[in-house]
């Protein structure tokens, strides 16, 4: 699976997100701007997330968007999903009988892939963010990061 820009910057935003004191809502213009993502890019990958149930809009002076459920409920993978980041489909392989190496090597591949994709839903913007935060403790820099 390779992480285009869209995953990566959807990533972010809802880490972003997730830093927020009490669920705050957030404009699109000041995740934008922390993030260094184009704003009318990220209204999309927001509304593709609201589709998705993992955020939601709030209306008004001091809207914006918010996480719909807390970080530890929302994996990496239901992000890159909302997205249409999915991992490539293995394609439907039958070696014959006689070719066990080629079996072998099948089984193999389809085993990483199903551990892939479990270990993408198992990752949640909690774990991210106590990654972020550990990595940033252990240079010695502030609370506040970009993610």
């Amino acid at each position: 699976m390779k992480l285009t820009a869209r995953g990566h910057y959807s990533v972010k935003a809802l880490l972003d997100l997730s830093l927020q004191p009490k669920n705050s809502p957030v404009s699109v213009k000041a995740i934008a701007t922390r993030q260094d993502i184009p704003a009318p890019y990220l209204e999309k990958i927001l509304i593709e997330m609201r589709r998705a149930g993992l955020v939601k809009s709030v209306r008004g002076s001091i809207g914006g968007y918010q996480l719909a459920r807390e970080p530890k409920q929302i994996s990496l993978g239901e992000i890159l999903e909302a997205v249409g980041e999915t991992m490539i489909q293995l394609p439907n392989f039958s070696p014959e009988p006689s070719q066990a190496e080629d079996w072998v090597t099948d089984c193999l591949w389809r085993r990483l892939h199903q551990k892939l994709k479990e270990a993408l839903y198992s990752i949640t913007l909690a774990d991210l963010y106590y990654d972020a935060r550990s990595w940033q403790a252990s240079l010695g820099e502030e609370a506040s990061f970009v993610v």
